[in-house]
């Protein structure tokens, strides 16, 4: 009997260290999607890659975003599938699409190579929130969502933050090209541990069959009918509008308003990122903390998510410092501050308020906000730079989405308004 147990418990141990090693790993595999994306920001701050393709302020702006209207166009399909074909393959498949076409941004000569090698990216990385937030949930429980879900978010955090010094350093040393060529084929070797590692979850058609038996399901309908998802879509777009443009202006912001080099810029660029990471993967283990001492999870979840919007909000104070150093100071301070809500605000609305059936899907809904985020805001804001000759006004639009996001969260994101589960006949 001892050592029937003493296997059952050593089974538990080895299921626990191998859940964990896998969500770093989709840690890893959402910073090198986020590298692979971002780099296009140190590309546009690099004066050679500019005067090649006579490239305007509105053209910088919708090469930056044509990623994200492919991005967030296939995040429904890409979320149904996580939810119907499991997690493992869709996502090595993605992956293995968007590595190529980066490293084919190294040898286009045309602006309309670009941007369909950005549109590509775009529909390809659409696989990856839906897909890691499906397994998140099937893998880790509410005490510890916060956790799992902060070290997931390291990753997309850490990308630009990694990723803006490398590229610049790339370009610095090398060329565009090269830059372009070595973020898209390095990324490439992580395939390896992902399909040695990840059991494959596709399910069987007898999985398919009893999970019809057993008669529930969460409509569409009923998923688009929830303030609760339309409350946390809000969020989304009001958090990603101000993580997106840091991701796509911060270093052009830095070197043209600013005065830094490229390099400096990506010093910077990482500092910011990094405390925004950082921040969001203590957030998420200290509310896990207090709600495992019995408070209210909702409560707690949305307490650290006003925090963070209203931190967010001193982006503003960066606009208007008169010294470098001040202006530095608030543009790590805003976005680090802003990581209070990251973990809990993706929790929240993607786990805590959401039936477990509709994961996959949910988070491609609330996706399509995150992602038309990140191209309003690189295309809304070379508009706004171009017509307000610097880069105050694309600052006081983000102060305006995060006083959004916050009276969202605050209003809708409540247990009574989630998405009902309906018993199938």
């Amino acid at each position: 009997m001892e050592t029937v147990e003493m296997q059952a418990r050593a089974a538990a141990r080895s299921r626990s260290t191998s859940r964990w090693a896998i969500l770093a790993l989709l840690a890893l595999g959402v910073l090198i999607s986020f590298v692979d994306r971002t780099s296009m920001s140190s590309a546009l701050a690099d004066r050679g890659l500019v005067e090649e393709f006579a490239l305007s302020n509105l053209d910088r702006g919708w090469i930056n975003s044509a990623f994200f209207w492919s991005y967030g166009v296939f995040q429904i399909p890409m979320g149904w599938a996580a939810d119907r074909y499991g997690v493992k393959w869709p996502y090595a498949i993605c992956f293995a699409l968007w590595c190529v076409a980066t490293a084919a941004m190294g040898a286009v000569t045309a602006l309309g190579g670009l941007v369909m090698a950005r549109l590509i990216i775009g529909m390809a990385e659409a696989i990856v929130i839906p897909a890691s937030y499906r397994w998140i949930r099937h893998n880790f429980d509410e005490s510890q969502n916060g956790l799992a879900v902060g070290i997931f978010t390291m990753g997309n955090k850490f990308g630009p933050a990694v990723g803006a010094p490398i590229g610049a350093w790339l370009i610095v040393n090398y060329s565009w090209k090269a830059m372009f060529v070595a973020t898209g084929a390095i990324g490439v070797l992580w395939l390896i541990p992902w399909l040695l590692c990840v059991r494959n979850d596709l399910p069987s058609k007898a999985e398919l069959s009893a999970q019809k038996r057993r008669g529930t399901t969460v409509s569409l309908r009923s998923i688009l009918s929830s303030p609760v998802v339309w409350g946390g879509m809000i969020a989304s777009f009001c958090y990603g509008y101000f993580t997106f443009y840091c991701a796509s202006w911060m270093p052009a912001y830095l070197v043209e308003q600013r005065g830094l080099s490229l390099r400096e810029s990506g010093l910077f660029t990482f500092f910011s990122f990094a405390g925004i990471a950082i921040v969001a993967a203590l957030s998420g283990w200290v509310a896990d903390v207090i709600i495992a001492r019995g408070h209210n999870a909702v409560f707690v979840r949305k307490a650290f998510v006003i925090a963070g919007f209203v931190g967010g909000c001193s982006v503003l104070l960066g606009a208007y410092a008169d010294s470098v150093q001040t202006a530095l100071f608030w543009n790590v301070f805003s976005l680090s501050s802003l990581g209070l809500a990251t973990a809990n605000a993706l929790a929240l609305s993607r786990l805590t308020l959401i039936p477990k059936q509709a994961i996959g899907l949910v988070t491609g809904v609330q996706q399509v906000a995150t992602s038309f985020s990140g191209g309003v805001a690189a295309s809304l804001s070379g508009w706004l730079l171009h017509v307000g000759g610097n880069y105050t006004l694309p600052m006081l639009v983000i102060f305006v989405f995060l006083l959004i996001g916050a009276a969202a969260t605050a209003v809708l994101l409540r247990p009574e308004w989630s998405p009902k589960v309906s018993v199938l006949d």
